[in-house]
């Protein structure tokens, strides 16, 4: 997907949020040259739960090492600025500033860019705190959400930092077309975790608002409809939704429960959601029975909705997901690839194409210098000085 062929983006970031607003560009076919630091950005070394931050968020970038922190780097990146349309960067507030890399730094070096941070927190009282997904999960209440009651639990992604970066892109896009139509002058974007999480929780807000009631975590809450849940087959686990009355009449007629069919009580959705203690058990002790083959293969037949409960390692024996929807990406500094999913969009009905492999730290130092005008000399010269990496 060609759309921001034209669209020069330079990115200081790390982790996740500034990544994702990165990798987003560059698969919808920007430009983007990463900024690292001598050595590559630290994210590539994480273990743990981290270690698949880089290769994730991080193909369709060019990957410049470089000290910014020396006169002669700030040069470097002062020349890359001249020509970028946008900006992206997720360091805590003020350290590129202190580097003459803010946004009013950058704006007087290219007065039409599109400057996007992403930060914990919005102006306000807090915008000086230093955050993390987690903290924005556990400030905004989705922890309180997710977990059961008294126990607070983060999602299983991080959701936030990729749902801001999302709103980053938004941002974005929306100052690329207000510069086009209404002329050259630069803009600053700010997305942030905290304020990302209150959006995402305020389909909650709406139900207190709605009810009157406090809401209750999502393991505590009473469901809206009356078969909405995590079933047990012989197997393994499906979750089975049923959420109309059209749906309904269709599940009672393919699980053969004509008596539920025939009964006013379970006509409308809340007599079942009423009577949902007299429905549940039944299906819990018929579904038991299955393999969760022959479940799925009922509840396909009805057009119910329903999912089988994966791990994440699952989805690369999906049909579905194998056959449009990932990269086969080279690991950055191993000799392996792994499959990786594509951006979650078609275009006339077409997935993204090909995709460049996450870089090596530095790997196209050279190639960006030259672009940029300096000699090969001087690029030799920094080399050996520890100027560029």
């Amino acid at each position: 997907m060609n759309f921001l062929k034209n669209i020069n983006v330079v990115e200081f970031s790390h982790m996740v949020m500034g990544p994702s607003t990165g990798v987003i560009l560059g698969d919808l076919g920007a430009n983007v040259v990463k900024v690292e630091p001598l050595g590559g950005d630290k994210t590539r070394r994480l273990p743990g739960s981290g270690a698949g931050y880089f290769p994730m968020f991080n193909r369709n970038k060019q990957s410049l090492c470089v000290d910014v922190k020396s006169e002669e780097g700030r040069q470097i990146v002062r020349r890359l600025l001249e020509e970028a349309d946008v900006v992206i960067e997720n360091f805590r507030s003020g350290a590129l500033d202190k580097l003459g890399l803010g946004y009013e730094d950058v704006r007087a070096i290219n007065p039409s860019v599109i400057y996007q941070s992403s930060k914990g927190f919005l102006r306000g009282p807090y915008e000086q705190r230093t955050a993390l997904d987690e903290v924005a999960q556990m400030m905004g209440g989705l922890a309180y959400m997710t977990g059961p009651e008294g126990r607070p639990l983060r999602a299983g992604a991080s959701v936030v930092d990729i749902a801001g970066g999302m709103f980053g892109v938004i941002g974005i896009l929306a100052a690329l077309v207000q510069r086009e139509q209404h002329g050259g002058a630069g803009t600053h974007i700010t997305s942030s975790l905290f304020e990302t999480t209150v959006f995402l929780v305020g389909q909650h807000i709406a139900q207190q608002a709605v009810t009157g009631k406090s809401v209750q975590p999502m393991p505590s809450r009473v469901s809206a409809w009356a078969v909405y849940d995590v079933f047990e087959a012989k197997d393994g686990q499906v979750f089975v939704g049923v959420v109309s009355d059209g749906q309904w009449v269709k599940f009672c007629e393919v699980f053969g429960f004509s008596e539920w069919g025939a009964d006013e009580r379970y006509s409308g959705n809340g007599g079942r959601v009423e009577h949902r203690a007299s429905i549940i058990p039944v299906l819990r002790d018929r579904f038991a029975q299955m393999s969760k083959d022959e479940l799925i293969e009922k509840l396909n037949e009805a057009g119910l909705p329903f999912a089988p409960i994966n791990r994440p390692e699952d989805l690369l024996d999906d049909p579905h997901v194998m056959q449009r929807g990932m990269y086969e990406l080279r690991l950055p500094d191993q000799d392996r690839s792994a499959l990786l999913p594509k951006l979650p969009i078609e275009v006339n009905g077409a997935r993204p194409g090909d995709a460049s492999d996450p870089p090596v730290a530095g790997e196209h130092t050279d190639a960006v210098l030259a672009r940029l005008g300096f000699d090969e000399e001087q690029v030799r010269n920094w080399r050996e000085r520890g100027v560029v990496g």
